[in-house]
């Protein structure tokens, strides 16, 4: 006796034929508007940084494509230059002066705008305003209004109904006047870029260890700043003082401008400018004091970052 077994019949839509997948149009839509932008940051930053390097290795005076290759002569050459030297000591005293003042005045706004009851996001807006300004339009501003060295300059005009005589800010290295002008530009203009970074931690800060520290005993003003804000500050602080070095390595606007027709206070940047595009022209020197002034921020910036601790979790000692 046999048995038939019937054919399993299946009954159902088509298959459909599967579409593509979201992550394939992801990566379209991120190469589409990363794209022109890498490839920007390609041509006009990391190809003449290779460059430049290349450089550095040969004579090139008047060309860009020279073809004696000098080793390390350029390097010898810059180290023993008195000028480049003489501008690296000089302008390391200038961050050693513009990166505390800035943090402090910086950090100082920062507490004062996040005290107000009203009109907070006016002053906010107030004290970051002078970040937007051109360096310079802000340095020809401090050149010729307000320490213009003649007597009808604003900061004259103030010392004369003191009875003090007209000042030459920027005629002279001796009394050096011009890191006065220098060091106020610096501080108008990025100040309240720095106060908006403070602010933003400042207002992170959970309300409830002000509480507990009042509950403690601690009184407010000094108290609370020192045990309580200082501490919690301590990232962006360390952050806010990184930013704060690279800037004044790289200090060149308002130095070129309120100091052209000089041969001292001259930044680095300044110097290599002049090395490059002076009157010799001399490429090969130029890149090759560039590679060392990169070199010099690059151990400055992460002998900081060590001593401050950037980039360690809060857990460790």
């Amino acid at each position: 006796m046999s048995t038939t077994t019937p054919r399993e019949v299946t009954t159902g839509p088509a298959p459909v034929r599967p579409r593509r997948s979201l992550r394939a149009h992801s990566t379209l839509a991120f190469w589409l508007f990363t794209g022109p932008f890498l490839i920007g940051l390609l041509i006009f930053v990391y190809v003449p940084i290779l460059w430049s390097a290349w450089l550095s290795f040969f004579e090139a005076r008047f060309t860009v494509t020279p073809s004696e290759f000098v080793g390390f002569e350029n390097y010898r050459t810059m180290l023993t230059d008195d000028d480049f030297t003489g501008s690296l000591v000089t302008f390391t005293v200038f961050a050693v002066i513009i990166v505390p003042t800035t943090w402090a005045l910086s950090l100082a706004l920062a507490l004062a705008v996040n005290r107000l009851r009203f009109m907070r996001a006016f002053f906010r807006s107030v004290f970051f305003l002078p970040t937007a300004v051109s360096y310079v339009a802000a340095s020809l501003i401090w050149k010729m209004s307000i320490f213009n060295g003649v007597r009808f300059g604003l900061a004259n005009t103030v010392l004369g109904w003191f009875g003090a005589d007209d000042t030459a800010w920027l005629a002279s290295p001796d009394p050096p006047w011009y890191w006065l002008v220098v060091v106020t530009v610096r501080l108008w203009l990025q100040a309240g870029f720095y106060m908006i970074l403070f602010l933003a931690a400042l207002q992170n800060i959970p309300p409830e260890l002000y509480e507990a520290a009042a509950i403690d005993g601690a009184k407010p003003g000094w108290q609370m700043f020192r045990h309580i804000t200082l501490p919690q500050l301590r990232a962006t602080s360390t952050a806010v003082v990184l930013l704060l070095l690279v800037a004044a390595y790289q200090a060149f606007d308002e130095f070129f401008n309120l100091l052209s027709k000089t041969t001292w206070g001259r930044p680095p940047l300044v110097e290599l400018y002049y090395k490059a595009l002076g009157d010799n022209q001399d490429y090969g020197a130029g890149s090759a004091g560039a590679l060392i002034l990169t070199l010099l921020i690059c151990l400055v910036t992460l002998l900081q970052g060590r001593i401050m601790g950037f980039g360690r979790s809060e857990g460790a000692k």
